[in-house]
């Protein structure tokens, strides 16, 4: 199972995001995460730019609930030319502003409701979506599972892998080693942590950034340094 580290927290893109890319860089993760609010365009371009010098696969996760601002960021990860977009719900409207671009699509399912967001749905809505967002061509889904307010997370995760050939990442509220355990038993591909990182619930008694990420490298069975292939399902 792949872990997405996003460079965010309370659903905004870090504004040390350089210094922290900078300073993790050594524990060799291969995926790593951001969204385009909290900095500027600029910054944006840079912070890509080295994540894949790191050799590292990019992903930008949509955080607007409106359907124009969603697009908005559809078009930054276009321009960007990031590998995995994640988020939103308009899928045909996205998937048409990504066409002729290598960005591979992964949207929400069931529906997500405010900021910070809630997810609406249970099991049956949750498969369907998935089934819609692979017949219309998108790689996955992104799968804010412990978010949920109508059914039990993991309850979700195997609807949503039963369901989809495509790459299943779940996303959101991913806080302790246990989660990430369940995660991957219930078959998802990939999982990003974030604010949780930030805020050093994963392993409290360590100090520093690279404590926290260590654990979720261990808890995901990736040893730090290793360079696994992160294709996924494709």
């Amino acid at each position: 199972m792949d872990f997405v580290f996003m460079l965010t927290r309370d659903d905004r893109t870090v504004t040390d995001c350089l210094h922290v890319l900078d300073s993790i860089r050594e524990l060799g993760i291969t995926h790593i995460g951001f969204k385009d609010v909290g900095v500027d365009p600029a910054t944006l371009r840079r912070l890509h730019e080295q994540i894949r010098a790191l050799g590292a696969t990019s992903h930008l996760e949509v955080v607007a609930t409106g359907r124009d601002q969603a697009l908005d960021s559809v078009r930054a990860a276009a321009d960007l030319g990031v590998d995995w977009l994640m988020g939103g719900t308009w899928v045909e409207e996205t998937l048409d502003l990504l066409a002729g671009t290598q960005v591979r699509y992964l949207p929400f399912v069931g529906e997500p409701q405010g900021h910070p967001t809630r997810l609406a749905g249970g099991p049956a809505r949750i498969a369907a979506d998935c089934r819609s967002a692979e017949a219309a061509g998108c790689a996955g889904v992104d799968l804010l599972a412990h978010r949920a307010t109508e059914a039990e997370p993991l309850d979700l995760v195997r609807a949503a892998r039963a369901a989809t050939t495509g790459r299943l990442v779940v996303a959101g509220s991913i806080d302790s080693p246990a989660r990430i355990r369940a995660l991957a038993e219930a078959g998802a591909d990939a999982f990003t942590v974030g604010s949780a990182a930030f805020a050093g619930t994963l392993r409290p008694a360590a100090g520093g950034l690279a404590a926290q990420l260590t654990a979720v490298l261990e808890a995901s069975g990736i040893p730090a340094r290793a360079r696994p292939s992160g294709a996924g399902r494709p």
